[in-house]
């Protein structure tokens, strides 16, 4: 069995899907094309070591198979551990920490998926590997260990989006029913001005709803309201900005939507469980600390 040896510095793909260590595809914002889902990456590496990253809240899908146990996901209610017996997709939007015992060779896939599952399916959705499944990664790591070029980063996205479509079809999954158009551009609309007030009513008339019916069929499609979704992406992005530059919490709340940095202090503190200082405290890069 062959991994990458990329010596790239997995960046951890907090808000962009690419970790700089795997193969990108299409960036954040494009919409799903006929298979239903946006590849953003497809990554393998062959000893994954400091798989170490708190607070993820990410904007994008994970698929994740370990080929050895030695990483586990954290919840604040529960505790995942990765390894061989299990695939395990992590949607959109939950707040987690990755976290390493021992170095493990890992694959995944980042991507988008315009469906949501049903409120009641548990998350992370963990699923033993069929052997379909296990076929289609094993030649993906192959892939990774061969040489580079466009046949193999074409072959590499086809069999990213079959394994996709295998796994996203099981059984185990439950999905809400798909969203209509004029929900999908109420999301884009978010995530592209999530720093402009935004309110129920503007959005309603962008989907041709009426205000009620929008804010019921978006609860349904999305899994919460739009309120709850446009606070989700403004976090989101204040903890990039907590963690990857020096502006004060005036600016960030100027930058994120936020009417002052009171308000912003509340929101973040219900969402990840903590406050902004202690996020920077921990979680902040050299840029801040020069």
């Amino acid at each position: 069995m062959s991994f990458s040896s990329t010596r790239r510095t997995n960046t951890g793909a907090y808000t962009t899907p690419f970790s700089n260590t795997g193969i990108e595809f299409f960036p954040l914002g494009v919409l799903p094309g006929h298979s239903g889902v946006v590849l953003h990456e497809s990554g393998c590496l062959r000893c994954n070591r400091d798989w170490n990253f708190p607070n993820m809240f990410s904007p994008f899908w994970r698929l994740i198979y370990d080929f050895r146990r030695g990483h586990k996901i954290v919840f604040p209610d529960r505790e995942v551990a990765l390894g061989p017996d299990r695939i395990v997709l992590l949607p959109d939007h939950h707040r987690c920490h990755f976290r390493e015992t021992r170095p493990t060779p890992t694959f995944w896939l980042h991507f988008s998926h315009p469906r949501r599952p049903v409120p009641r399916q548990p998350l992370p959705i963990e699923l033993t590997p069929s052997r379909t499944e296990m076929n289609l990664i094993d030649d993906l790591v192959a892939l990774f260990g061969g040489r580079h070029n466009e046949e193999n980063r074409e072959r590499t996205f086809r069999l990213s989006i079959a394994l996709l479509q295998v796994v996203l079809s099981r059984p185990e999954i439950r999905w809400l029913k798909e969203k209509p158009e004029s929900l999908l551009q109420t999301v884009r609309f978010i995530e592209q001005h999530h720093a402009e007030p935004i309110y129920n009513p503007q959005l309603a008339r962008l989907a041709n709803m009426s205000t009620t019916s929008f804010v019921e069929e978006f609860r349904h499609c999305q899994g919460v309201t739009p309120a709850r979704f446009i606070a989700q992406v403004r976090i989101r992005e204040t903890c990039n900005l907590l963690a990857n530059t020096a502006l004060s919490l005036d600016e960030i709340a100027e930058k994120t939507g936020f009417p002052n940095r009171a308000y912003l202090s509340r929101v973040f503190k219900r969402v990840t469980g903590e406050s902004p200082a202690h996020f920077r405290r921990d979680h902040a890069v050299s840029v801040i600390s020069g």
